[in-house]
């Protein structure tokens, strides 16, 4: 598979017992996987961010790691029909782990000048749950913000419990949103919606999201995954061709999203030096409030 982004990651060993895309031949084997766990039931892939002490935040590895298990999926596993991700103990995706973003900015700026390779890992996975030919679906068990509600509202099903919470956290961090949020929002619930949730950084509980279309069902937390479950069962009882085509049809309802991640990357970056971004990271890791001059 040739991929226009495979070069914003590193490709760890396929977890899979499959020859990947490079034609090497890899044991099965969770062992490159630190953040992420798998399992497999017939012809479903369950997908767990595991994180639980930060609420299931994406570190750069981490997203390396969904990057890769999705690429294995689509590369050299064709008999997986549907996909299931969820996240460990009480957070679906609390978004990008701040510390870890800022260690990595940091060694990036002072290497060559360049904070481009961080954002990016991120941000493509929208697209990647998008281009990758199995439906996804989402089972959020709890809180779904910043780039991890990016991830719940690229997935093509979400499943959501009723502690699941959704929020377009960036303005809160001087950023304007990522991970594909500022089209998928309002592709779900209309320009509204996303103007709310995007200028106020507010938390929204699920009865909310239901409402304004964000998730699809709302189920009690101890049978989210199972009902996700179920119904990516459902979906892979039908022809793989049709699903997969359909999968297809339906995106072209989206403009391109490549272009979304790059125009959201591009506002970032004019942003990130500002004064006003230095104080909100400080004040989110020193658990202030921030003070904001408009610098």
């Amino acid at each position: 598979m040739t991929s226009n982004i495979r070069s914003y990651w590193v490709l760890p060993n396929c977890p899979f017992n499959v020859y990947c895309d490079q034609g090497v031949s890899i044991m099965l084997s969770a062992g490159p996987f630190e953040h992420i766990d798998f399992q497999q039931q017939e012809y479903v892939v369950t997908i767990i961010l595991k994180r639980p002490h930060r609420l299931n935040a994406i570190t750069w590895d981490m997203a390396n790691e969904i990057h890769n298990v999705l690429d294995c999926i689509d590369d050299a596993f064709p008999e997986i029909r549907a996909v299931v991700i969820t996240g460990e103990g009480r957070g679906f995706c609390s978004g990008a782990d701040v510390s870890d973003m800022a260690k990595r900015l940091d060694s990036e700026e002072s290497n060559d000048g360049n904070a481009t390779n961080y954002p990016s890992v991120t941000m493509q996975l929208a697209p990647h749950f998008r281009r990758l030919s199995q439906p996804i679906i989402a089972a959020v068990n709890g809180v779904a913000a910043g780039a991890g509600l990016g991830i719940a509202l690229a997935s093509d099903i979400r499943i959501a419990s009723t502690e699941a919470r959704f929020g377009s956290v960036f303005v809160k961090r001087s950023l304007v949103p990522d991970t594909g949020v500022s089209q998928l929002i309002g592709a779900l619930s209309g320009p509204g919606i996303a103007y709310e949730m995007a200028l106020t950084g507010n938390i929204y509980d699920a009865e909310w999201a239901l409402a304004k279309g964000l998730i699809n069902e709302i189920v009690p937390l101890s049978s989210v995954v199972t009902r996700s479950v179920e119904l990516a069962n459902q979906i892979s009882s039908n022809p793989p061709l049709a699903v997969k085509a359909t999968k297809g049809l339906i995106n072209n309802i989206y403009p391109d999203l490549q272009q979304v991640i790059e125009a959201e990357h591009l506002a970032n970056q004019a942003i990130r030096g500002s004064e006003d971004r230095v104080e909100a990271v400080s004040a989110f890791l020193e658990k202030r409030e921030p003070k904001f001059i408009g610098k």
